[in-house]
């Protein structure tokens, strides 16, 4: 073999070397993009405000994934007195509907952010109340 082949195997060598490698990279993105990345989170409670503006608190599990769930969920009501006009916030406990859930299954693109419930707050108290 001359040395005008060797450069020319030389060079075949080095592209086939970077096509293995962006083919690999390319690979691992799509593996890792796909999987889910589960968020944990440091307090009991979460608040997820979703698209339609509908507040839940409950135990998120699987944000970041394809399936988040929401357990122990409540939400806020105004309940209005007739007498009085006066307009007070009421947390619901879901599950006493007539389906009786015991939990929300949630479209991930519906979902707009989410807090930590501090474990101080109003909301955080009243749950405790309904223990």
């Amino acid at each position: 073999m001359n040395r005008n082949q060797r450069g020319i195997v030389l060079v075949q060598v080095v592209w086939i070397l970077a096509g293995v490698m962006l083919i690999a990279a390319a690979a691992w993105h799509f593996v890792d993009r796909f999987r889910d990345h589960d968020v944990q989170f440091s307090t009991g409670y979460q608040a997820v405000l979703l698209t339609n503006g509908a507040v839940y608190f409950g135990h998120l599990q699987g944000y970041g994934g394809h399936q988040p769930v929401l357990t122990d969920v409540f939400y806020v009501t105004t309940q209005t007195s007739s007498e009085t006009k006066q307009s007070t916030n009421i947390l619901i406990k879901r599950g006493k509907e007539l389906h009786e859930p015991d939990r929300m299954y949630l479209n991930p693109q519906q979902i707009l952010f989410v807090e930590p419930v501090g474990p101080n707050s109003r909301v955080a108290q009243l749950i405790a109340q309904t223990k």
